[in-house]
C-alpha cells in the first residue's frame, strides 16, 4: 500500500501529480526520515502507471532532496529540517483556491467560510483525539 493518496486529474503530467502527493506526505510528516519509499515497480503497479513515469517520480524527489537512493536501490526519505509553516501551507494552495472560487460562486461570505472551516477543523480534531463533538459541547 502506498503511503499517500492520489486522485489523478487531467491537465497536468502524472509524474508531477504523484511527486506532489509524495512531497505532501513527506512534508506533513506522514512519511518520516528513514522510511522506505515504494520502489519503481511498486509505484507502477499500485498506481497503474508506466514504470518510466514511476522512475521519473523518484528522480524528481531525489533531485528535490526528499529521497536518497541507498545501496541495493532502496529509496528512503531523507532527514531534512522541519518544513516551515509557509512550505506546509503552500501544499494546499490549489485546494484553497478551489475552495475560495467555489465559495464565491455560491455567494458564501468570508465570515461564513471561517465558521464552516472552524466547524470542520474541530470535528476532525475531535475524531483524532478520540472524542465526539457532543462530548466537547457545542461551539
Amino acid at each position: 500500500m502506498l503511503p499517500f493518496r492520489i486522485d489523478f486529474k487531467p491537465g497536468s503530467p502524472i509524474y508531477e501529480q504523484v511527486a506532489y502527493a509524495a512531497t505532501k506526505s513527506i512534508i506533513s510528516g506522514q512519511l518520516r526520515p528513514g522510511d522506505e519509499f515504494p520502489s519503481i515497480r511498486a509505484l507502477s503497479r499500485q498506481l497503474k502507471i508506466n514504470p518510466n513515469t514511476a522512475h521519473k517520480v523518484i528522480s524528481c524527489l531525489v533531485e528535490a532532496g526528499l529521497l536518497e537512493i541507498r545501496s541495493g536501490s532502496a529509496a528512503v526519505v531523507t532527514a531534512r529540517p522541519a518544513a516551515s509553516k509557509s512550505e506546509r501551507a503552500q501544499l494546499l494552495r490549489d485546494q484553497i483556491e478551489q475552495l475560495v472560487v467555489e465559495a464565491k460562486r455560491l455567494g458564501i461570505d468570508l465570515d461564513d467560510m471561517y465558521e464552516a472551516l472552524a466547524k470542520h477543523w474541530d470535528r476532525l480534531e475531535f475524531k483524532r483525539e478520540g472524542k465526539s463533538a457532543s462530548s466537547k459541547g457545542e461551539r
